[in-house]
Order: C-alpha cells, then sequence, then structure tokens
C-alpha cells in the first residue's frame, strides 16, 4: 500500500549510512522523490529474475533476499533490516534481481523507481557512486556466502550464520544476545545449504552444550566465544568425524574439550 511520507521515513532517511554520505542536496532529491509504501509478512517484493526496477529503503520491519541455485535449493542469502538499502541494481538499466524478496517482518519501506534513479544519478554523480559501492558489497557477500557452502562444514556454515546475525540483529537480554527476527530451523537451514535435521541436531548439541537457546523462530546465543571456535575450527581434534559426511552434526562441531559452566 502507498502512503504519505511522515515523521518515521524521514527519521529513516536520516539515519540510513548509505544516504548519510551523500550531499545536503542529494539527500533532499532523495527525500523529495521516496515513495513510501507498507509491507506485510510473507508477501514479496520482488522474485528472482524480475526486472531490477526499485530501490527499497527498509524503514521498519525485514525482508529475506534468497536466491535459486542451478540445482533447485533455495539459499537464504542475507536478511535487510531498517535502515539499509536493497535492490540497487535498479541504477543498472537492463539488470535484473538476482535474488527474491520476501517480506518477514510486518513494516514499511520507501521505494525509488528506475526513472527517478537514473535522473537522480544524473544530477547528483556522488549517488550514483554509493550505490555502485553497495552493489560491489552485495556481490562480494553473496560470493563469500557461495564459497562458505563449498568449502566448510555445515557447523560452521550454522556457527558462522548465527555469529552474522547476531551482529546484524543481536539484542542483549538476561539470557544473552537474542537474535531480533523470527527464525524458524528451516530458514536457517536455507542459510547454510543443508538440512533441516542436521540443524535440529546442531542445535540440539549446542543447546546441550550452552552455547545457545534455540526456540519455535527464537535463537538466543549464549555463548558467543564458543561459537567462533567452531566458525573458525579452532577445537581440539579428536578421533574421528563427527558425522558420516564430516558435517559435525553428530557432535555439534565440539571437538570434546571442556569448558567451564554458563555464568
Amino acid at each position: 500500500m502507498i502512503g504519505v511520507m511522515d515523521s518515521g521515513d524521514r527519521d529513516a532517511l536520516a539515519a540510513s549510512p548509505f544516504l548519510n554520505a551523500l550531499p545536503e542536496a542529494a539527500r533532499q532529491a532523495l527525500a523529495e522523490a521516496a515513495v513510501p509504501r507498507s509491507m506485510e509478512r510473507r508477501g514479496h517484493l520482488f522474485h528472482q529474475g524480475d526486472d531490477a526496477a526499485h530501490l527499497y529503503l527498509v524503514v521498519a520491519g525485514r525482508v529475506k533476499l534468497t536466491q535459486v541455485g542451478s540445482d533447485g535449493q533455495e539459499v537464504i542469502v542475507r536478511f535487510v533490516g531498517p535502515g539499509e538499502i536493497l535492490g540497487a541494481l535498479a541504477l543498472v538499466p537492463g539488470t535484473a534481481y538476482p535474488v527474491s524478496g520476501e517480506v518477514v517482518e510486518d513494516g514499511r519501506l520507501l521505494a525509488w523507481p528506475r526513472a527517478v534513479l537514473s535522473r537522480l544519478a544524473d544530477q547528483h554523480p556522488r549517488f550514483a557512486v554509493g550505490a555502485t559501492a553497495v552493489i560491489g558489497e552485495r556481490m562480494q557477500e553473496l560470493q563469500h556466502r557461495f564459497r562458505e557452502l563449498a568449502t566448510q562444514r555445515v557447523a560452521q556454515r550454522l556457527a558462522r550464520a548465527l555469529l552474522r546475525l547476531a551482529r546484524q540483529t543481536g539484542r542483549r537480554t538476561e539470557e544473552g544476545v537474542e537474535l531480533d527476527l523470527p527464525l524458524s530451523r528451516r530458514d536457517l537451514a536455507e542459510m547454510t545449504g543443508t538440512t533441516l535435521f542436521t540443524v535440529s541436531r546442531l542445535l540440539s548439541a549446542w543447546e546441550t552444550a550452552g552455547i545457545v537457546v534455540a526456540g519455535r523462530e527464537r535463537v538466543v546465543v549464549r555463548r558467543p566465544h564458543l561459537l567462533v571456535a567452531i566458525a573458525e575450527d579452532l577445537q581440539e581434534e579428536k578421533s574421528g568425524e563427527g558425522a558420516e559426511d564430516g558435517d559435525g552434526a553428530e557432535d555439534g562441531g565440539l571437538r570434546q574439550r571442556k569448558e567451564p559452566p554458563p555464568a
């Protein structure tokens, strides 16, 4: 649903790191051209392969970016939250979205159609430069994620995914660092290129070890230093692999090292 700019939209524009780096004239032009929209959970902003027609700034809520590979497997690339932009490829004529954007939390965003972006890029070259930098960063991130899928054990990939989400969305609670978004075990399986069963085994092992608390669409990281050790494969070696395929799922990627009980 299309709406009218309000104070929350203007605050989001002012707080966005990408837009903050632009000159005042460019920020003002973007604010005047922005189209506010509401977004509802399970709706899609765009699908993989669609014409890249809009740039978006998330004001509230979250969007899940997914990509389907040549093998038909869907992988979650990242979650985009308040203050972040997506769809920067709309600045490049003739391009398509390489991912799908699904709303996972009700919220609000600002949109700019390609025609408006082209005009702003001509009038404010630093806007085009900044958007190009964002495109480069996202492509590097995508390459890094697929390199993880090809070279790392499942336990490492899951630990890295949780640490990444803790940095992006984490908020401190009495239990630890809670990932502030609805996150199912199926989501984690799609983020790490593995099965729901393997993710469940890993989370159960980590919960027993006091590393995480895993509930329905809820994860709390209690001992991030142990997740770092798993992600970096710093555990002490033990005889034999944890699982038949070497993913470390049987022992949760933990290699028989004793840790003090959590405080």
